[in-house]
């Protein structure tokens, strides 16, 4: 659901009622700026945020092992 600003300041009662259902994202002035996420969410929106930038193919024991090396 995508709401302004203004309605999300008049109304943050509702907002925060559908927040546990479903992502609020935030606008102002047209341009997305904030995005308000149920608490049951939080977890896999984060993990979600990292797909993608962690190559598949990285060897997570040889980078631990290497900065234990350096320490």
């Amino acid at each position: 659901m995508i709401v302004t600003a203004t309605d999300i300041k008049n109304n943050f009662g509702k907002y925060l009622d559908l927040a546990s259902g479903q992502d609020i994202i935030i606008t102002r002035n047209g341009n997305a700026i904030a995005r308000l996420v149920g608490i049951k969410e939080t977890a896999s929106f984060l993990s979600d945020r990292l797909v993608g930038i962690v190559p598949k193919d990285i060897d997570e024991k040889a980078i631990k092992d290497e900065r234990l090396a350096q320490k």
